[in-house]
């Protein structure tokens, strides 16, 4: 590897925001051996990357210099006997001052990195333990993918078209249907969705959880099929209606969407004179969440599978698995866990495979007045709680703070601020209450989720605000 330069510097902290792979650090007076060591770990963990001191890690991350570590050459050996992997440590002479730069390699496969006991990944700026469910995708690299499994035994292509609806499949993928069983099954096995075996074919799970015209005929698989639970209050005391899935994730997608919001709560509005039916939460809304939970799942996990629950007054959305990326990174972050999945959702139009699925739903919400969705990390799931439209002055002070910090975000990936007026225009409430957008938004300060943007200096006519990562 080339050596780094100050052109590498400059061209680093022009980066939009700090990423899995790079890190700044201050480091003005000395840096800390043993913090050191644990970002050495967290970046190995998260597929290598570049520790880089004496520049500061917010914009426009200005060159400081760092005193830390005078003999960089003895550090890299320290380095290899404490965490038990090298380390490369660069000196760079910037005109501004002296910038050190640790050059960490990627953990090897299926070997998470570990000290004093802690298996390290960063959340925002902090450094926290690794979830159990990254653990044990980590370990079980190498190992065979889980849709890539058979899930039935060999079979002719006349069997697997009667077990697969090809005719959903080549009408996602916008092509005509082929009329010999042979092209149909060639097709597939290019998508990996089968494979041939002993001159039959094998469907992998990842086809039967696709395409499967019936769940029942794939047992391996069947649990893994999304249910929708209506309730007529808003608790879980009475339910109305318990209806599990009976077709694949992408062949009946659509169907599953228009069954949810068939069966949401409905009030009548008058719009431009007219009287008309509004559901409890756009659609768009549903459908976006609906393919996150179904793409974004942990399919190792058994006895679960993605639920979408319906109250009179919110709708649960909740998939196996605790997300890979902190919730209050969903807007910004993208990590898929089922990259296969995730590949073959995008080529039908079901979702974009890159990120921008919360996106619509933040936005949605904020343009049709809904609460901000609540997204919840919890044992071995992830939930998003969304509720219907609501006043400002009918929303908790939870609520408003988690509207402010989402509102905050959407407007950073942008390319946008956040100011007292938009927010204002966000909550719809009148010019007369700029105080109460200001006590939110200090509210939001407080608890760490936003920060002033400080190249608009301390003018509160001007103020404008960024996500507390940014």
């Amino acid at each position: 590897m080339r050596k780094l330069t100050v052109a590498d510097i400059d061209r680093f902290r022009t980066m939009p925001t700090e990423s899995e792979h790079l890190e700044f650090k201050e480091a003005k007076n000395g840096y800390d051996k043993e913090k050191l060591q644990r970002y050495c770990i967290a970046l190995a963990n998260e597929g290598g990357g570049f520790l880089v001191l004496g520049v500061a890690d917010v914009l426009p991350r200005p060159v400081v210099g760092t005193t830390a570590f005078p003999k960089p050459s003895e550090l890299g050996h320290w380095i290899l006997e404490t965490c038990g992997f090298r380390v490369d440590v660069e000196e760079i002479a910037h005109p501004d001052g002296r910038v050190l730069v640790f050059i960490i390699p990627a953990r090897p496969t299926g070997v998470p990195y570990e000290i004093g006991g802690q298996y390290l990944m960063r959340a925002g700026s902090s450094l926290v333990g690794m979830t159990p469910d990254r653990l044990k995708q980590i370990f079980a690299e190498g190992a065979p993918h889980w849709g890539e499994e058979p899930c039935c035994e060999p079979i002719t292509p006349q069997q697997i078209v009667g077990l697969l609806d090809t005719e959903a499949f080549f009408s996602l993928l916008n092509l005509p249907h082929p009329t010999s069983a042979d092209a149909i099954v060639d097709r597939l096995s290019r998508h990996r969705l089968i494979a041939q075996a002993n001159g039959k074919y094998r469907i992998h799970r990842l086809g039967g959880l696709l395409l499967a015209r019936k769940f029942e005929e794939f047992p391996d698989i069947s649990r893994h099929a999304a249910r929708v639970v209506v309730y007529t209050g808003t608790n879980k005391l009475e339910t109305r209606l318990d209806q599990v899935g009976g077709r694949g994730y992408a062949a009946g997608f659509s169907g599953l969407v228009k069954f949810i919001v068939e069966h949401m709560p409905r009030e009548e509005v008058i719009e431009n004179a007219l009287r008309r039916e509004k559901t409890l939460v756009p659609e768009i809304v549903i459908r976006e969440l609906v393919a996150n939970a179904l793409v974004h799942q942990d399919l190792t996990l058994t006895g679960t599978s993605p639920m979408i629950e319906i109250y009179r007054d919110r709708i649960e959305i909740t998939n196996p698995g605790e997300p890979i990326v902190s919730t209050d990174r969903f807007i910004d972050g993208y990590r898929s866990r089922n990259e296969h999945l995730a590949e073959l959702m995008r080529l039908f139009g079901i979702c974009e495979e890159k990120g921008s699925g919360i996106d619509r739903v933040i936005t949605a919400a904020e343009q049709s007045h809904l609460s901000a969705p609540d997204i919840r990390s919890g044992a071995r799931r992830t939930d998003v709680i969304i509720f219907g439209a609501r006043d400002f002055s009918e929303m908790s002070p939870d609520e408003r703070i988690r509207g402010t910090y989402q509102h905050c975000a959407l407007k950073y990936v942008e390319r946008d601020h956040m100011t007292n007026q938009t927010l204002r225009v966000r909550f719809q409430l009148p010019a007369g209450k700029t105080s109460a957008v200001s006590q939110v938004i200090s509210s939001t300060i407080d608890a760490g989720l936003i920060k002033p943007d400080e190249r608009v200096g301390e003018s509160k006519k001007y103020a404008r605000y960024l996500p507390y990562w940014a």
